[in-house]
């Protein structure tokens, strides 16, 4: 199998890139410059620098030209800041690139695609009384993704999007998305104690993921699979007081108490983060009202799709240890690592 990817040197794309090699199928990606120092990125994908985005449509039907799969290992989620209307760069990181490749897809005969989306937009279709997209543009944003791959779907070409819950991993020279955490925890160093939400999430480390994209990558070409199909991803679910604890552990306060608190309660703190965005001119993804009650919830998922599609066993707590380690020496500035784009 021959598959083009977008975001191939990122984290995900490039375990990624990874599995697929490893399985003996062929991988070219277009990704951003600079790679990231010391990356393990496979010598064998062949790369095209440059923005996807400023190609023209003649230079990416090239790019496509005797692909079978399309891989969309890129965009940006609710963590990077953006100002109003934060819905118009989630458009254009992660919906716009795809209206306009899919056409181009079926145009170099690609037979389907891959795309990384959010587990936000499967909480919001399993709870749809909620109505969390209306009162968050990245679930919004994430479920017109959705919608935008399904359409795209014919007898001819098919989709697999993978509803992706929080990911563990490092890639040397990267920063890890995890220095946001480390900047909130850090607000409450001083108290005897953590306050946080008494909730939960799905999760998985990022080789984990690469091998649930290899797994789709391979299911578009299964003609007994249905043409779309959204998957939940996960392996591990954990509340957040034992996530937190791991958390701990690995800035060395292993032990730290931590509070549950109820949605009113982080309500209540939720005023001066708001003030903080409008200072900084910030239109948030996810409503900081809104928040507290999303986060109350053990988002947990079964893993039964993930392994369909290929996962097998890692150690996620060291996943999440490396992770954290390696974010608070981001916070702390001891290190200079790149950052994530919108690819």
């Amino acid at each position: 199998m021959n598959v083009f990817m977008i975001g191939g040197t990122g984290l995900l794309g490039c375990e990624a890139a990874a599995q697929l090699i490893k399985k003996g199928h062929k991988v070219s990606s277009a990704a951003l410059p600079p790679l990231p120092q010391g990356a393990p990125i496979p010598e064998e994908m062949e790369l095209v620098f440059g923005d996807i985005n400023k190609k023209t449509d003649d230079e990416i039907l090239e790019m496509l030209q005797g692909k079978d799969v399309f891989i969309f290992a890129a965009g940006v989620d609710e963590r990077v800041e953006f100002p109003a209307p934060v819905y118009d760069a989630y458009k254009k990181f992660n919906i716009a690139p795809l209206e306009r490749i899919f056409p181009l897809c079926k145009k170099a005969g690609v037979k389907g695609a891959v795309v990384l989306g959010s587990y936000f937009s499967y909480l919001a279709k399993q709870m749809p009384e909620k109505h969390f997209e209306d009162a968050n543009p990245y679930f919004r944003a994430r479920l017109d993704q959705e919608k935008v791959c399904e359409d795209a779907c014919d007898e001819n070409f098919s989709a697999k999007v993978l509803e992706l819950p929080y990911i563990f991993g490092t890639q040397p020279g990267r920063k890890p998305v995890w220095t946001i955490l480390i900047e909130q925890l850090a607000r409450m160093d001083k108290l005897p104690f953590t306050m946080y939400p008494a909730g939960g999430t799905a999760m998985l480390t990022c080789r984990q993921v690469g091998e649930v994209i290899c797994g789709a990558t391979e299911r578009c070409l299964d003609e007994s699979a249905p043409k779309y199909e959204a998957f939940p991803i996960a392996m591990y679910n954990q509340t957040w007081k034992e996530f937190l604890a791991i958390v701990y552990d690995a800035r060395g306060m292993k032990g730290r108490k931590i509070i549950s608190i109820p949605p009113w309660a982080m309500k209540m703190g939720m005023g001066s983060v708001i003030k903080e965005y409008k200072e900084k001119g910030i239109d948030p993804g996810i409503n900081p009202l809104v928040l507290p009650s999303i986060m109350d919830i053990n988002l947990f998922i079964d893993r039964k799709d993930s392994e369909m599609l290929g996962a097998t066993e890692d150690d996620i707590k060291a996943a999440i240890f490396d992770s954290i380690k390696v974010s608070v020496a981001s916070f702390e500035g001891t290190v200079e690592l790149l950052g994530m784009k919108g690819e």
